[in-house]
């Protein structure tokens, strides 16, 4: 598989298929780089969306504002999943930060992506 397509794909089922890629293409630095990406936003955007959840049926009527939040972090999960399959389609599958989020996650990707040899 090229690296442009192992790159979209990495993304494709959030840190599920970041996990695949990972392992799949480490003998590409750029396929490494956006899998670790896909696992650390889409993971961390999973145990947001389960503690607010968790806290929201605890509370609840309160739960509401959670739901809602967990709402909000859904949507803007997809927008940046869109645009990280957009912006890795452009670039041809190189090195890319995603947007939005990557200058947060890009220094853990890189550690992630470093740590698989």
């Amino acid at each position: 598989m090229d690296k442009k397509t192992s790159a979209i794909l990495s993304y494709a089922l959030g840190w599920l298929t970041g996990i695949i890629f990972l392992f799949v293409g480490k003998n590409d630095p750029d396929v490494k780089f956006h899998a670790s990406q896909s696992i650390v936003f889409f993971g961390a955007v999973s145990v947001v969306n389960i503690v607010l959840s968790t806290v929201g049926s605890l509370l609840g009527v309160l739960g509401i504002i959670f739901s809602l939040a967990g709402l909000a972090v859904a949507v803007f999960a997809v927008v940046v999943w869109i645009m990280a399959m957009i912006q890795t389609n452009n670039t041809g599958g190189v090195r890319a930060e995603l947007p939005i989020v990557g200058k947060f996650t890009a220094r853990y990707a890189d550690q992630l992506a470093n740590a698989i040899k």
